[in-house]
């Protein structure tokens, strides 16, 4: 959890070793179009994130070692945001580092499916006329 802009070159970095012949990355962006339904065609301009950052650094870790027991990988690192996130800034990167590129994407696709299922990061959708808090479905819960 960050509440500074991600450095993604650094996330993969981390991944990386002699062992590894696959590294897969997912990064998550803040995008223009609403996820929240009734925003009649309202652009986003932003997403602000709040976390249990204990509770999500616990699930957080849990995951990545779940994610160690499933796939022969060797490194995995989550990087989540927290804050204010302009459009085009990643909020979430993932990378796996494995000796073959299979375990790596499968436990990198893994790996945000069970972040955005479990672990409680909340994110509040930000347009020029109010904001929603959005579900990891894509529905409103509250405006």
């Amino acid at each position: 959890m960050t509440e500074a802009p991600i450095n993604v070159p650094a996330a993969i970095n981390r991944v990386q070793a002699h062992d590894n012949g696959g590294i897969a990355v997912f990064i998550g962006t803040v995008r223009s179009s609403a996820a929240a339904e009734g925003h009649d065609g309202d652009d986003v301009i932003g997403l602000d994130y709040e976390a249990h950052q204990e509770l999500a650094d616990e699930r957080l870790r849990a995951i990545c070692a779940e994610a160690g027991e499933r796939w022969d990988i060797r490194r995995a690192v989550v990087i989540h945001r927290i804050g204010a996130c302009p459009l085009g800034e990643p909020t979430v990167v993932i990378a796996c580092g494995a000796p073959h590129r299979k375990d790596a994407l499968e436990a990198c696709r893994w790996i945000i499916d069970s972040v955005k299922r479990s672990v409680p990061i909340f994110k509040r959708e930000v347009y020029e006329n109010g904001t929603a808090w959005v579900s990891p479905e894509g529905t409103t819960t509250y405006r």
